[in-house]
C-alpha cells in the first residue's frame, strides 16, 4: 500500500526535476531550507563562479519553494535571508480612478 502525503507545489516541482540543472536547484533548495527564521545564510563563490550566478540560483530555488529572499553581495560572498514581503521606502499612492 502506498503512503500518501501532501506538499507545496513548488517543492514538488523542485524535487521532481531531473538533470544537471535540477541537481543544482536541489542543492540551493537545501541551502535555503537550512536557514532558520531570524538567521541568514552565507555562500562564498568558488573559483570560476560569480556572486551573480549564486544569487540567480538562490532566487530560482526560492521561487520553486514559494519563498521570497533578500540578498546582499560583497566581492565573493552572497548573504541571504527570508523576506517578510514588506517593501522599503514610501508606500505608493492609490491611483486616481
Amino acid at each position: 500500500m502506498p503512503t500518501f502525503s501532501t506538499l507545496p507545489i513548488g517543492e514538488a516541482r523542485a524535487r521532481s526535476a531531473t538533470g544537471k540543472r535540477a541537481a543544482l536547484l536541489q542543492e540551493y533548495v537545501g541551502y535555503i531550507q537550512r536557514v532558520a527564521p531570524g538567521e541568514a545564510g552565507k555562500l562564498e563563490a568558488a573559483e570560476g563562479e560569480t556572486t551573480q550566478a549564486i544569487r540567480r540560483r538562490l532566487n530560482a530555488a526560492a521561487t520553486a519553494l514559494g519563498k521570497k529572499l533578500e540578498f546582499r553581495r560583497t566581492e565573493n560572498t552572497v548573504y541571504f535571508w527570508s523576506s517578510d514581503g514588506r517593501r522599503r521606502g514610501r508606500p505608493r499612492k492609490n491611483p486616481v480612478e
